[in-house]
């Protein structure tokens, strides 16, 4: 048997893919409280994504969106790592509010305690990627425009990681959009 690393490489990004989700499954959570949510997509649907930041780009100006809509579409797959909000009754007050029942007043503000364990989940993600010599990059822009498609709609944050397997990592050495 003969397998071309050409025509595996997507099952191959798809089954990495897997691994760095596990990553960030399995990072540490604060109190032990799993918030994190983590999907993969490809194909159309990463076509879809690619044009709503492009729509973003047009509505906000922010024209690095229009280079990360072009850049993603160079990705076999794009994970999506999100998390959930919770207040962890820590009255830590990280999130600027005094005590968890204050903040609970603002539900749109996430607990700062949440954002770090999506940080720590993200780290984890892309030391994977790194182990498993897999492009990637981290990427907010992309994110927003997922969490405006509804795909992780119960999600404060989302942020996106694009993969790729290539000969120079897509992701990086980019032309800044003006």
């Amino acid at each position: 048997m003969i397998i071309d690393e050409r025509t595996s490489r997507k099952e191959t990004l798809i089954e990495c893919a897997r691994q760095i989700m596990t990553a960030g499954r399995t990072a540490p959570k604060g109190k032990g409280i799993d918030l994190i949510e983590i999907v993969t997509i490809t194909d159309e649907k990463i076509e879809a994504l690619s044009q709503t930041m492009q729509h973003i780009a047009q509505e906000t100006e922010m024209h690095f969106f229009q280079r990360d809509a072009e850049n993603i579409l160079q990705a076999e797959a794009v994970i999506l790592v999100g998390s959930r909000i919770k207040e962890m009754a820590l009255n830590c007050g990280y999130c600027g509010f005094p005590t968890c029942v204050e903040k609970q007043k603002h539900p749109e503000a996430p607990c700062a305690i949440n954002m770090v364990d999506l940080g720590i989940a993200i780290g984890s993600m892309t030391a994977k990627a790194a182990d498993l010599r897999v492009d990637c990059r981290v990427m907010f822009s992309a994110g927003l425009a997922a969490k405006r498609m509804g795909l992780m709609p119960e999600c404060h944050s989302i942020y996106a990681i694009p993969i790729s397997a290539t000969s120079k990592n897509p992701f990086f050495d980019r032309q800044p959009k003006q």
